[in-house]
């Protein structure tokens, strides 16, 4: 029988989805699960997205450019603008997905065997796109007590060598929910003109700001125009993960024509995805109040329940809709696991994501998972109360 490639037995397993065999055996016993496990927002799609399915008016449904619909690129501009990020539709190239922006990046920049600094906890599929380039994650573990702020700038240049390529960070963050201050981008910038790194910024979360500091772009830095990569998705902010349709947003006209023959090599991005995204544009302010308003209550409610849990902590997340929770549990894979496997509260339980999958060292986050706040205020409520029941019960069975 051949061999595994190495890549293939390196790709590290999703923490978000590995237990998925598991939620679906307790499905089939007839358990309501709740998913807090994965970023697969409730609120529903945009009409105008919806609209612009049911009114297609094609009899081909045809390869688009490979770096996307100038008219969807066009009008993105005018999206970021909103945000003083100023580009044009050149800097903007069509992707399936973030994921792909991520993974493009890693190919056009990285050579096998070149590093990038990550702050970890970080969101477990950079490693799946590093292992894919050859690339290697060098990780600066933020900590939980300090609410996972940015790691001190000489734990970064500790890791630095000539292997060295770039950073990436995730702003505003998954799965902490931390949102990097305008001094932390600063600090991040000088290390990135210091050692003439690139920065891979993912902020596919910029609509989810808690806090009245100022969102903070890479592409706001001044001095390292060249060195930055933004990676962005409509997935959240138009609740439309399912269309795949990110963006590889640079500067840098080298890498840009480096990253259309990854393009061109897999063809075009979904075409209906697009006609989706570019619709869903149009939405009106009062859609996206509304979406934020709903997530603020959903965190608010989320931290408020973690912390009166006997044993549970939880920093509050100034972004996204995420968080990490510390539990009291020695070991949060066998304790998320056992929930899905082994433990129901009037029918109940609760599927989450062992934060362990977002470290690189295996000895952190043990006792730590991660929770989207992406389900209705009754079904986070009902949920909070299951996760509590089944610290108890784990608590007896353990002692």
């Amino acid at each position: 029988m051949p061999n595994i490639s190495m890549r293939g037995l390196e790709m590290p397993a999703s923490p978000i989805r590995k237990l998925a065999p598991l939620s679906d055996s307790a499905k089939a016993r007839g358990l309501k699960v709740f998913h807090l496990n994965i970023g697969q927002p409730d609120i529903f799609t945009p009409e105008a997205g919806l609209e612009a399915v049911r009114n297609l008016d094609r009899k081909i449904l045809e390869y688009s450019p490979s770096d996307g619909f100038r008219s969807f690129r066009e009008k993105l501009v005018h999206y970021y603008s909103k945000f003083k990020i100023n580009v044009n539709a050149d800097d903007i190239i069509i992707t399936t997905g973030g994921s792909e922006a991520v993974l493009f990046a890693f190919l056009a920049c990285l050579n096998p065997g070149d590093e990038i600094i990550v702050p970890e906890p970080s969101y477990a599929n950079y490693m799946a796109f590093a292992v894919s380039a050859g690339a290697v994650i060098r990780a600066v573990p933020s900590h939980i007590e300090q609410g996972f702020a940015l790691p001190p700038l000489e734990k970064f240049e500790e890791l630095i060598n000539e292997k060295t390529k770039g950073i990436l960070i995730c702003n505003p963050n998954n799965p902490t929910g931390y949102l990097y201050s305008r001094k932390e981008m600063n600090r991040i910038r000088d290390l990135v003109s210091k050692y003439d790194l690139y920065l891979f910024s993912d902020e596919v979360y910029r609509e989810f700001i808690y806090t009245g500091s100022p969102y903070v772009s890479a592409l706001h830095l001044i001095g390292i125009e060249e060195n930055v990569v933004l990676i962005d998705s409509v997935s959240k902010r138009y609740s439309e993960c399912g269309i795949r349709e990110g963006m590889l947003i640079t500067r840098n006209k080298e890498l840009r024509k480096t990253v259309m023959k990854f393009c061109q090599a897999r063809l075009s991005p979904p075409l209906l995805g697009q006609i989706v995204a570019e619709a869903s544009l149009d939405v009106s302010e009062e859609y996206m109040n509304d979406v934020y308003d709903e997530y603020l209550e959903r965190r608010n409610f989320v931290i408020d329940s973690l912390n009166k849990i006997p044993g549970v902590y939880s920093p509050i997340p100034m972004g996204a809709f995420y968080t990490i929770a510390r539990l009291p549990v020695e070991n949060a894979d066998e304790f998320c696991a056992w929930c899905l496997s082994d433990f129901e509260y009037e029918g109940q339980t609760v599927f989450m994501a062992p934060a362990s999958g977002f470290y690189s060292d295996p000895e952190l986050g043990k006792n730590e998972v991660r929770i989207a706040y992406v389900l209705k205020k009754e079904e986070l409520q009902k949920a909070m109360l299951v996760l509590e029941k089944a610290l108890e019960e784990y608590k007896k069975i353990n002692s």
